[in-house]
């Protein structure tokens, strides 16, 4: 996803110029390593040691794994999900179970008996709009993350010979650069609770299954790394076991308020990127528990407040991070904090949008690239790496040409993803992933009745 170009690659525009003034690049790389890894291990600890005297203080948490409510999750359409991993199917020989007491987590830490309590009434079936809605939002936070990363598989020449930026490096500098990471890593903590919600109904150890999931997609980003340094899965996977695990015995008011404390300092103690992810975790892990992402149909109201309040911040943050000079010291962090209020008002915006007549084909081209988002992610590196070297793309200034690549390339994705989806239950890569977190074969063709 760019993390790296998440955060402008410590802004790309400042780095250059301090290189062209003959600072050295060793000082540079230095800098980098301190802003981008300190933080991450301040957020880790400052989370594990203040989630100790909570646990000791109230106990084992005395709500499911995750804190989810039970009853957000009966009644699931099948294979619907919420963000990257979110839906857990049931593994292979084993059938639907009601909540068991006693479920031993991977921490050798037991919730209460759960077995004495009533039985929690089915609810409502959940729709398909918000599903798909969270699916359209997930892809379309690719498309962005694709305009990025291409730059980082194959550097390209984003100033003049006058070191002026050129206009497409400029335009994706202030409109796409950090706008849509934000939002896949928002997702990936909120599907982080669904998933492990639902799979302790189906396993006895529902954070060993998590661990599973993690430690594979961990390695899937290490191999990433060798086609695009600077790639997502390795530090979400590190990030989820470090921060998102041991979050699930804090309560929800710690980790909101240790997300919303985190994202704030990631945008103005240091300047986002890896950085920002813990927050964001953290934040969508809060509003999972809450049952926000559930209740998305009668919240039209606030999305369209949020989006009014956020709009405007947005601009303002383009108009400052284009009219402070590049090589200030807080050129980075303006950058990121633009970013993060950019990625409010697209997201709101997104949501809003699909509520309207245009939301039904828009939601046909992004739910495909949204539900297959890790098999697209990958596949995406592997095109532009093919496709550069034919294209000369690598230390040009054939913006215009890298643009079109893009757009070939999602629309050859979206194109297939629908066609896949109609046949199986998952993308490649996500069955791939769903084998490994069971360790079981799990069935992905769909029945011929309803591909017909």
């Amino acid at each position: 996803m760019g993390i790296t170009a998440a955060s402008s690659v410590l802004d790309r525009r400042r780095q250059g110029l301090l290189r062209r003034a003959g600072r050295p690049l060793r000082t540079l790389d230095a800098a980098c390593r301190k802003e981008t890894l300190l933080p991450v291990a301040v957020l880790a600890g400052g989370t594990v040691l203040t989630g100790i005297p909570t646990i000791a203080l109230h106990g084992p948490a005395s709500e499911p794994v995750s804190g989810l409510p039970r009853n957000r999750l009966r009644g699931r359409a099948p294979g619907g999900k919420i963000g990257l991993g979110a839906e857990v199917d049931r593994p292979p020989g084993r059938s639907a179970q009601p909540p068991l007491g006693n479920i031993v987590s991977l921490m050798n830490l037991t919730t209460p008996e759960l077995s004495n309590r009533a039985p929690t009434p089915a609810p409502r079936r959940e729709t398909p709009w918000r599903i798909t809605a969270l699916d359209a939002l997930r892809g379309f936070a690719l498309c962005g993350i694709l305009l990025v990363n291409i730059n980082q598989i194959t550097p390209m020449e984003q100033t003049s010979s006058t070191f002026h930026w050129l206009p497409i490096p400029e335009f994706l500098n202030l409109f796409v650069q950090e706008r849509f990471f934000p939002i896949f890593s928002f997702l990936f903590g909120l599907s982080f609770a669904v998933f492990l919600d639902s799979a302790a109904n189906r396993s006895n150890h529902p954070r060993l299954l998590l661990v599973r999931r993690l430690i594979a997609m961990g390695l899937l980003g290490a191999a990433h790394q060798l086609l695009q340094p600077g790639e997502a899965l390795a530090p979400y996977a590190v990030i989820g076991l470090v921060i998102l695990l041991p979050a699930t015995w804090l309560p929800t008011w710690l980790v909101l308020t240790a997300g919303l404390v985190g994202t704030a300092a990631s945008v103005t103690v240091v300047s986002g990127g890896i950085a920002s992810i813990p927050g964001l975790f953290l934040l969508g892990l809060a509003v999972a528990r809450l049952g926000i992402a559930h209740t998305l149909d009668r919240r039209t109201g606030q999305l369209a407040a949020v989006l009014a309040l956020a709009a405007p911040a947005a601009a303002a943050g383009v108009w400052w991070q284009e009219t402070y000079s590049p090589a200030g010291p807080y050129a980075t962090r303006i950058a990121a904090g633009a970013g993060l209020l950019g990625a409010l008002a697209y997201a709101t915006a997104l949501l809003l949008l699909l509520r309207t007549p245009l939301g039904r084909p828009l939601s046909a081209v992004l739910e495909p690239l949204g539900r297959m988002a890790l098999t697209n992610y990958i596949t995406a590196t592997l095109a532009v790496t093919a496709a550069s070297p034919l294209l000369g793309l690598k230390g040009s200034a054939r913006w215009d040409t890298a643009l079109l690549l893009a757009a070939g390339i999602l629309a050859v994705q979206a194109v297939l993803s629908h066609w896949w989806l109609r046949r199986f239950h998952y993308g490649p890569l996500e069955w791939c992933l769903r084998c490994v977190t069971w360790w079981s074969i799990v069935p992905i063709a769909r029945s011929l009745a309803a591909t017909a």
